[in-house]
Formats: C-alpha cells, structure tokens, sequence
C-alpha cells in the first residue's frame, strides 16, 4: 500500500486548474517530511508517494527518496516532470528505488499543453515521459480536462501511443482550487466530456489494435461509469493505484484517501449497478448543474458480500480488561484508519488488521454495512471457495463494549470481536432462520413461492404442505427444479415478472430471491394481482455484509465458479417503498442491525 505525503505547493508550472492556487506559498519544512515519512513506514506502508505542488523542485528530493529507500520502502512521484526531463536526475532517483510515477500532461501538442499549465513546459514534460518509460516504472501520465482541452483528447492518445509500458487517464477537472475560483471559466459539461472521453478511449482502442495491440492501457476518472458504456472497467483513482492514505502540509497525522469531495444523489444513485466502483460527480460541480445527466444501471449482476483481507498483526498485548485509555487502536492514532475498510478484530492476546481493497462497493455502502448495521463476519468455511452454509461458515463480530464511552467511536474504526452464541446457543443465522421457518411452516391455503429454486427452507415447505397448504413454486432455472423434492407442490418455470395468475393465492412468498429479480415494480405489481384480497406477502432477503478472509481464502474465492446473481444490494428501507408503490399495505419490517444476521424481511398484505 501507498502513502501520499504533500511536500508543499510551490510549482514551476502555473495550471488554471490546480488544485493548490490559494496556497503555492506554503511549503513543509524538511523535517517535517523526514518525520512523515517514518510514520509512513510505522503504519506499514510499502511505498511513499511525494506529491505538491511539485516535489521535483525541492532541494531536499535526493535526500528523501534515500530515506525512503533505507526504510526498506519504494518511493514514488506526482509530478508535471518537468525536472525528469534530465536523464540523470531520473537515474539517481532509479537507484533511490523510484517505482512510481504519475505524470501530468495535459495535451499531445505544445500549443494545447503550455496553454493548460500557463508555462512553456511541453518539450520537458514530454521528455520526461520519454526517459521514465522502458525503465520498469508504475507509470500514469494524466490529462486534467477542462473547456481548453476537451475537444483535444484524441490528440493527447495519439501522442502517447509509443509508450505502451505507460496507462492514459483522462481526468474530470475537480472544482477545488483553480477549479474552483474558476468555475465557468474551466469547467466542461459532464455530458461533453463522457462524449469526448469515450471518443478518445475508442480512438485510442482501434490505434492500439492497427499497432498490434502495442499501447498504453487507457482509463479514465471523474466520469460517472453511466455515461461510459463499455469501458466501466478502466475507472481509475488514488484507490486503483493502491493508495491507503495521505497527508498535507501541516496536518499531525495520515488520512485515508477518500472520495468525499464527489457526490452520488441518493434519489439517483441509490440502486444503481455500477455504484460500487462510480466515483459520482464532484460536489461543486453537482450544486452547480445537477445530476439530470445520468443514466444509472439497474440490471447488471452484482455481488452482496465483500472481502476484508488480513494485513497484520497488532503486537499489543490484549490478555488484561482492555479499557478506552488503553486501547490499541488509539495508541496507534485513529485518523490513519479507514472507518468503513479497516477493521481491527480481538483473537485472544492478538489484534488482526484487515482491510477491504476492492472496488464493489461504494465507501457510503461500506459504512452502512460496517458501522451502522454491523454485518461483518469471520469466514470459517475451511477450503470452500465461498460459504453456502452461513450458521456454519461464518462468525459474526460485534463491536467490543470498550468502544461505546470513548470519545473517539464516532471517528474511530473501533474494535472488534466475534459474537457469542444466544442464551439458547444460537448463532445470529440460526435464530433469525428460526422465524422465517417458522412463518413458512405456518401457512396454509393456496401458496406462490417466488424464485423458489434452491428452496432454502425445504423443512418448512414440507411441514406446510403436510398441514394443507397448495404449495406452488416458480423459478426460471428448469434444472433446479428437477431437482426439488417436496411431495405434493406444484413447480412452474418462470419469473416473477412474467406472473399472470389473478386472485388466485392466499399467500406469496419471496425467500432470499428479492434482489434476483429483474425489475422490481413490475414483479411487485404481478405479485399484488396473484393475491386474494387480504392475501399476505413475506419478502425475506441478505443484507450486504464482508467476510474478514486470509489472502489464500481470497485466491480461492477469485478462482471460484460462485457467481454474480444480485441485481440490488436493498435493505428492508429500500423495499418497503417499492411494496408499499405496488399497493400493499406494510405490516411488519425487521431491519438487519447490529445483533442480527443478514436476514431482513417484510410482512404486508394486499388490502381487503
């Protein structure tokens, strides 16, 4: 992982754009960096990052970067590359372990780039992506796009096509800074850049094939993944580049790297497919233009868990009551971890950290499900490649009591531990499936069993039918329901969307196959007309959770055939308005929290 430590603003080039207009007169004193950077290293970093402003320009750059390398950590540069353009500056800095470097370029030609950074820089920020490349370096040149450069994107691919070691990123001009104090100035419509971005990526795709396939591997960032059909996967951030956290001058310690200063609206983005990996738009540039260009995705299949990969152990000795002055995580200094991808879990005398890396989830998603509804769990499923059996396969954690009085939990990511069982000996799993059997066991009269093919409560379908009830399965999967095995019920190939029958069921039950369906309102509003009036409607579904694994658990988990089946990721929140919009009546909602599984369901009923 990444560390990225400002140095200072002051820059040798005068961009319009840049984010640091208002404070080139700052600079970090050398020791400051020095400091920095050992506390880089004590967080268990593997690289530092030197950004500004411009580092190149500080007389202290040799110096850090041999620190860095007596740490035993790579070292890296954000740059305009201007000092790189000499050749023997970017050996020296080879032989100090300079691994990484992301490079500003703003157009393929002198005109359009020396208009973007206000300096006559072309020839040398070229040149410096001339030495960097063929040298083994993690190299990213980037284009920030504003109304000067926007219609010459192609230009800058085009420029860039020899240096196939290297990645193109086209960026979003951020409001913030120059971006900002000149907003109407600089910034392009969303809708004209995703055009032109997506323009250039295609260009840049058919000239990387009449080439071979030799090029740069081409991205893109800023850009909602809505309105970049086909290329969602080459989004790219400090996250895609494995940075954990960062620092600016003067702040006493490190951050993790986030996106709060982008924006995904509720009422739009909620839902949305591709919301995981979607950076939104920029907050200023949302006040100013709203979000009625986007165009969310809500039928591509998703994942509903995530993973939090071990990291390390804590060396703190845990087998004393453990109290808030005392805590681990506090002597550690809380602002460095993440709050909804760090987790820190109790194994007796030990403290493993881990970490959720991934990009399926939104950082909004991970909070939710991390500090708000708890659902975090332990894999235990042994060689599996995903867990089928959950009261088996997995361990629930619980935030440790020691966290409720500290003054920190708000901003904490706090401290874990597994969950014991109920008075009855019960994981959360078995005690909530309880009810749900239950509920099921119970009918009677003329049942519809939406999604019914893995039937996941086969005991209590039988104890149903056995008491009276007319059981009646449909499932879209005719080789599942070859292989069900209840005497006496009735299976149907379908889906919920295609239902025709009219009053014709005392009761519907939809059992863990919600977020499978293809279009919700649709399904609800057939469901609604299957019932008899004052017919029942049992909804029951998973919550998103993450699984703490090891590294080989995940290795297996990716190589695994488990696949992607969720269309959505809703809670009982989200449902209930989509019920209640089909004409039911909502009678009882059980919400995932913080002491339950990831069972969440609802009860209503059609009126009458």
């Amino acid at each position: 992982m990444k560390a990225l430590i400002k140095v200072g603003y002051g820059c040798n080039d005068h961009c319009t754009f840049c984010h640091t207009l208002d404070v080139r007169h700052i600079d970090a004193e050398a020791a400051e960096v020095h400091a920095k950077i050992e506390r880089a290293k004590q967080l268990g970093h593997g690289m530092v990052v030197l950004s500004g402003g411009e580092p190149t320009i500080r007389p202290e750059l040799y110096r850090w970067a041999e620190h860095v390398a007596r740490l035993d950590m790579d070292f890296g540069l954000v740059t305009n590359g201007r000092v790189l353009s000499y050749p023997d500056v970017v050996e020296k800095l080879l032989e100090r372990r300079l691994r990484y470097v992301y490079l500003s370029l703003h157009g393929g030609s002198a005109k359009v780039h020396n208009l973007m950074v206000r300096s006559d820089a072309f020839d040398e920020t070229f040149g410096a992506l001339r030495n960097l490349s063929g040298k083994g370096i993690d190299l990213t040149v980037n284009c920030v796009i504003t109304k000067h450069n926007v219609r010459h994107l192609n230009e800058l691919v085009e420029a860039c096509l020899p240096y196939a070691d290297a990645k193109v990123k086209l960026s979003m001009v951020e409001p913030k800074g120059g971006g900002d104090r000149l907003f109407d100035h600089l910034m392009p419509k969303i809708e004209e850049v995703a055009e032109r971005v997506l323009a250039a990526l295609e260009h840049g795709k058919r000239r990387i094939a009449e080439r071979g396939g030799q090029g740069p591997r081409l991205l893109h960032g800023g850009v909602p993944l809505c309105l970049l059909p086909g290329w969602e996967h080459a989004y790219d951030d400090l996250r895609t580049h494995r940075f954990a956290t960062m620092i600016e001058v003067g702040e006493p310690d490190f951050f993790p790297v986030d996106d709060d200063n982008k924006t995904q609206p509720e009422e739009t983005c909620r839902g949305c497919s591709l919301r995981g990996a979607c950076p939104g738009l920029y907050t200023g540039y949302l006040e100013a233009f709203g979000s009625a260009a986007l165009r969310p995705v809500r039928d591509r299949e998703t994942g509903n868990s995530y993973d939090h990969g071990f990291e390390a152990l804590v060396r703190a000795d845990l087998t004393e009551p453990l109290t808030v002055e005392g805590c681990p995580v506090r002597a550690e200094g809380i602002t460095a971890w993440d709050r909804g991808r760090h987790v820190f879990v109790k194994n007796g005398a030990r403290l493993g950290r881990y970490w959720a890396g991934g990009r399926d989830f939104h950082d909004l998603e991970l909070r939710e499900t991390k500090n708000t509804h708890e659902q975090l769990y332990v894999d235990v499923s042994g060689p599996k490649s995903a867990p089928d059996d959950f009261a088996k396969d997995l361990r629930k954690l619980r935030r440790m009591a020691v966290c409720d009085p500290c003054p920190d939990k708000p901003r904490c990511t706090g401290l874990w531990e597994v969950q014991p069982p109920d008075e009855a000996g019960r994981s959360v799993f078995e005690a909530d499936e309880a009810v749900v059997r239950a509920h099921v066991a119970s009918l009677r009269g003329d049942v519809l069993d939406v999604g019914c093919g893995e039937l996941p409560y086969a005991e209590a379908v039988r104890a149903a039918v056995l008491g009276g009830a007319r059981w009646t399965g449909i499932d879209p999967d005719a080789a599942r329901l070859a292989t069900l095995d209840v005497p006496g019920a009735r299976w149907r190939i379908g889906r919920a969307e295609d239902v025709e029958d009219a009053a014709a069921f005392d009761h519907v039950v939809v059992l863990r196959s919600y977020q499978h369906f293809e279009r919700v309102p649709d399904a609800l509003r057939r469901l609604f007309a299957a019932l008899r009036p004052g017919g029942s409607l049992f909804v029951v579904d998973d919550a998103p959770f993450g699984l703490l694994r090891t590294p080989a658990q995940i290795a297996r988990a990716q190589r695994g055939t488990a696949r992607l089946e969720h269309r959505r990721r809703d809670v009982a929140r989200d449902a209930v308005p989509k019920i209640e919009a089909a004409g039911f009546v909502v009678d009882e909602v059980r919400e995932v929290g913080p002491r339950n599984s990831t069972l969440w369901w609802v009860r209503a009923r059609r009126p009458g």
